[in-house]
């Protein structure tokens, strides 16, 4: 049974060490690309004529973890269907140029087993632009749910110190409320930002991750969720983004209905929770904007 060594990746328990940067050259049709695959209908994110448009915040979410220095004999990789997105949080600094290239840099900061069989790694990625100023930073935290099987990861000791928060909702109505239909090819869509595992499309490998049919991309849903509450809290105005975190907490299908409930905690802060029907399917979540 294979396992982690997360004491030869994290040997002190603090943050590894920064990777070399990753180059990354994007222009106007990605900017696009990515607008319509988060079902955005906003014309200052979807049509480049728009006096003004912008890069959507949450664009560079899929950099996350570019370039991590992992070894891989002390942290096998997972084959795609076994390897799901599980938290993530995006903090904006400054715009993105519209086009152009980008340097990201990125750290291991935490292993840990998460159930039976299960590895949560997480990373720490900057975005930098051509002048060398951090416009962005990434935390992500993804699932490795088993090398070759579901479960067949041995136990080990975690190591680094997690970045996940527990978020208590409160008991009152929600100040925001709002949806959006997951279109029935959303995950097709999607997938064109360069996020090809087959999970999300091919229904023999959904059915080997664990699931009936292909789910929706988790940072589609985060995409979503970002440009729902951007909508309904910022006029849509990219500029007053600041960050978004969250926790996947069961997936979302196409032709699903994707509910936003948010409570105000603060002034520029809310916490919320995204639903299907009744079930959450993002927690621990809070958006911050100016």
């Amino acid at each position: 049974m294979p396992t982690y060594d997360a004491k030869a990746l994290l040997p002190d328990g603090q943050p590894g060490p920064w990777g070399q940067p990753v180059s990354i050259t994007y222009d106007q049709r990605d900017v696009l690309l990515y607008a319509v695959g988060i079902g955005i209908q906003d014309l200052r994110f979807a049509y480049e004529g728009h006096p003004g448009f912008a890069v959507f915040p949450t664009f560079p979410i899929r950099w996350g973890g570019a370039g991590t220095p992992i070894d891989r004999v002390a942290m096998p990789v997972s084959p795609g269907p076994l390897n799901i997105d599980a938290e993530r949080q995006i903090e904006q600094l400054r715009p993105l140029p519209l086009s152009g290239q980008v340097k990201v840099v990125s750290r291991l900061i935490a292993v840990h087993p998460r159930g039976k069989g299960n590895a949560f790694v997480e990373s720490e990625s900057q975005v930098m632009d051509a002048d060398g100023q951090v416009c962005v930073r990434m935390v992500n935290g993804s699932f490795r749910r088993g090398i070759e099987q579901l479960g067949d990861i041995a136990a080990f000791e975690g190591r680094g110190q997690t970045r996940s928060v527990k978020i208590d909702l409160p008991a009152r109505p929600a100040d925001v409320d709002v949806s959006a239909l997951i279109a029935a090819n959303q995950a097709h869509l999607y997938r064109l930002s360069g996020d090809y595992n087959p999970l999300h499309i091919d229904p023999a490998s959904a059915q080997f991750g664990g699931f009936q049919t292909p789910i929706l991309h988790g940072l589609c849903t985060f995409g979503h969720c970002a440009q729902l509450l951007l909508s309904a809290l910022c006029g849509g105005d990219p500029a007053r983004f600041k960050s978004l975190r969250l926790r996947f907490s069961s997936p979302v299908y196409p032709g699903e209905v994707l509910r936003v409930l948010a409570w105000h905690d603060g002034p520029g802060r809310v916490v919320f929770e995204a639903r299907v029907g009744d079930k959450p399917v993002v927690a621990n979540a809070y958006f911050e904007y100016a």
